[in-house]
Formats: C-alpha cells, sequence, structure tokens
C-alpha cells in the first residue's frame, strides 16, 4: 500500500478527479478514490475533509446540503470551472515529476529488485 505521505499534494486531485463526473459526498468519493487506486490507497477521513475545506476556500469546489439520509444531511461537492483548471495542472505537474523521479529508478533495480 502507498503511504499519504508518498501522495501528499495530490489528495485535491483525486478528489477533483472523481468530481469530473458528477456531484459526490464525502464517504462516497473517498470509495471511489480507494477503487480507482486498486485499493492500493486509502485516503484518511481527515485528509479527505482537510482537502474539501481547502479546495472549497480557494474557490474550486462549492458545497451543498443533499437529501436527509437517516436524519442528517449529506453535503456534496461540485467541481468548479476554477477546479477542473487546477485538476489540469495538477496533471502536468504529475507528468513531470514523474519525469524527474524515473530517472532515479534505475533499469537494472526495476529488473531484478536484488541489493
Amino acid at each position: 500500500m502507498i503511504t499519504s505521505d508518498t501522495l501528499r499534494g495530490y489528495n485535491e486531485m483525486f478528489i477533483l478527479f472523481v468530481l469530473l463526473s458528477n456531484d459526490s459526498y464525502g464517504y462516497e468519493i473517498s470509495k471511489e478514490i480507494e477503487r480507482v487506486a486498486g485499493g492500493g490507497y486509502t485516503i484518511k477521513e481527515t485528509t479527505l475533509y482537510s482537502a474539501f475545506t481547502r479546495l472549497e476556500a480557494n474557490g474550486h469546489v462549492a458545497s451543498y446540503y443533499g437529501d436527509e439520509t437517516f436524519g442528517k444531511r449529506r453535503t456534496y461537492y461540485k467541481i468548479t470551472k476554477e477546479g477542473r483548471a487546477l485538476y489540469q495542472a495538477k496533471c502536468r505537474e504529475w507528468a513531470q515529476a514523474k519525469t524527474v523521479i524515473d530517472r532515479f529508478v534505475s533499469e537494472e533495480e526495476k529488473s531484478n529488485g536484488s541489493d
């Protein structure tokens, strides 16, 4: 499993990715991130809601209340135009980071994994 330290800075990208297709709420977003990651990454609840706060404060998502479920109203999140732009920027950033990191992964280590 990938640690959250490895992916720090990309949690917002993951959230925005999920919201590209439709509005959603926290639990559903976290489950979709886990599904897309193939079970290799689970976003922590505190990380998720901290990211929502930052994304909303910066105008990348907007929130609204949905229907009441078991006595509690769900908060739904919707990606904004600014959020789509941030998602695209994070994708470009990742492509650049991957290029740099790949330069530090030797083919020998990739192929045999020995010391």
